[in-house]
């Protein structure tokens, strides 16, 4: 899982904090606007990869644009890259400029990380199959749904489509709108090989959290007061998400 804070207000002590239950949890890595990456990299040194995202949210920078926000970000510590591609460009049928952007990218990348975003509440299913051949194409590493900012996050129908047509050595990132473990546990089923998303960690903080209430407790059951009187049984992390 890459555990992500990409709000438009994020704040160096909420990125700090989003560090720090990385390490905890041992995710994957930490997905970060590009203006932290530099202090969350002097943070966490090579205890944590640090990704960012270039051409985010649209991905209708300038193909020079991406190429020197991807050069900034690695000086500034990257390990990962989610880049967002041109989606103007491929419903133009412009399929040489998005293929030839996905791979100048992953030649700065070298032996990091790029991952693709392609925005899939955006396309049709044949612009999903098309931008599964043009990332294999490209040598990126990874095909990934959605930005989260757009009209709609990962769905399981999309990475199924993933699975059926991308290339074996491209892997697969489902991201946007995963609120649940059930839901975590269906995405890796169907061939997500990494998750983003922030909510997660949330929920299983607040059920640490409850689990601690619960261990402090007399030994009473669960749902019924000290005094044997009933009680009034809450989802104690309902509020999770919020």
């Amino acid at each position: 899982m890459d555990h992500t804070a990409l709000a438009q207000d994020a704040t160096w002590e909420q990125v700090k904090e989003l560090c720090d239950q990385a390490l905890k949890f041992h995710t994957a890595s930490v997905c970060i606007p590009p203006s932290y990456v530099a202090r969350a990299k002097e943070y966490l040194g090579e205890r944590m990869a640090v990704c960012t995202v270039i051409g985010f949210p649209n991905g209708y920078q300038t193909r020079a644009v991406k190429a020197f926000e991807t050069r900034d970000a690695i000086a500034n510590g990257a390990d990962e890259i989610d880049m967002v591609i041109n989606i103007g460009d491929l419903k133009d049928g412009r399929l040489d400029a998005v293929r030839e952007e996905i791979k100048e990218l992953k030649d700065i990348c070298g032996s990091r990380i790029l991952k693709v975003i392609i925005e899939t509440c955006l396309l049709t299913d044949e612009e999903k199959k098309i931008m599964c051949r043009l990332v294999t194409e490209a040598g990126a590493d990874f095909i990934k749904t959605s930005t989260g900012f757009s009209a709609a996050g990962a769905t399981f129908a999309d990475v199924e489509l993933f699975a059926a047509h991308v290339g074996e050595k491209v892997r697969i990132k489902a991201a946007g709108g995963i609120s649940s473990f059930e839901d975590a546990k269906r995405f890796m089923e169907l061939g997500a090989d990494r998750l983003g998303t922030s909510r997660l960690v949330k929920l299983a903080l607040a059920e640490e959290k409850s689990g601690a209430e619960m261990d402090g407790k007399p030994d009473t059951e669960v749902g019924e007061k000290p005094d044997g009187e009933p009680g009034a049984g809450g989802d104690a992390d309902g509020d999770a998400d919020r």
